[in-house]
């Protein structure tokens, strides 16, 4: 039996970190006024590993999960893009942007552990994770895309004459807002126009869905990103830490 805890917690059982690294795993979102309740969770479903994620505002929060051996691992900041006030860009890169199919596939698996072997997020951050299972979890976070509606509601991909150059994934957190999920451009063809191309139309789609406002995050020292989103037109929106908690500790 999962136990649950109130929608303020958000702390829930992981399937897909559990039994990618093979210990019992937990995510939750945290506030000062739920920690407790968080690990009374973590202490009925014997959880190995916590995921927790809190507003970088939130230093109250911050501090009482270091004082319970919480450890940061990565911060993420988000940009947002307000569509229905500001012109998306026109595309000007030299390869095709459409959306994924089938024979696709192989490819997006292959791209995705090109782009993200050894990226410093928070799986990498913790050395207590085998780092073969880091690199894994984007590959298969990219293949869950393809095929899971759950996981992503549109996938694009950019092509140079056949070859895969990148792919974005795509969903609607609600009629108003559309999220940027996974980006990856394959290393060969960075810095050749393929992410802000992706970026482009990544607007676009949300936008065809009627969204008023996308946003996008990633890790606050991936700078090279970041640039492309605010020229773009993209801006910085807000932020979060996500700290690992270990029960074995």
């Amino acid at each position: 039996m999962i136990h649950t805890v109130d929608a303020a917690s958000a702390a829930a059982f992981s399937p897909l970190e559990s039994e990618r690294f093979g210990v019992r795993a937990a995510r939750a979102h945290v506030v000062a006024e739920n920690l407790e309740r968080v690990l009374e969770f973590c202490a009925a479903e014997r959880i190995d590993l916590l995921v927790a994620r809190c507003a970088t505002g939130d230093l109250t929060a911050v501090l009482a999960m270091e004082s319970h051996g919480f450890l940061l691992m990565d911060t993420l900041v988000y940009f947002g893009f307000d569509l229905a006030r500001k012109k998306i860009p026109e595309d000007t890169c030299e390869y095709q942007v459409r959306r994924f199919q089938e024979q696709d596939k192989d490819q997006v698996r292959s791209v995705s552990a090109a782009a993200f072997k050894g990226y410093m997020g928070h799986y990498h951050a913790d050395s207590r994770l085998d780092r073969r299972k880091c690199d894994e979890a984007y590959a298969s976070w990219a293949e869950r895309s393809t095929r899971l509606k759950e996981a992503a509601e549109e996938v694009l991909v950019i092509e140079d004459n056949g070859i895969l150059a990148g792919f974005a994934t795509l969903r609607l957190n609600s009629p108003e807002e559309g999220e940027g999920l996974l980006f990856a451009v394959a290393p060969e063809y960075q810095k050749r126009g393929v992410c802000p191309a992706l970026m482009i139309h990544s607007l676009l789609w949300c936008r065809s869905q009627g969204a008023r406002r996308m946003v996008i995050s990633t890790q606050v020292t991936n700078i090279s990103m970041q640039k492309v989103w605010c020229r773009v037109g993209l801006e910085p929106s807000h932020s979060f830490y996500t700290f690992h908690k270990w029960f074995d500790e």
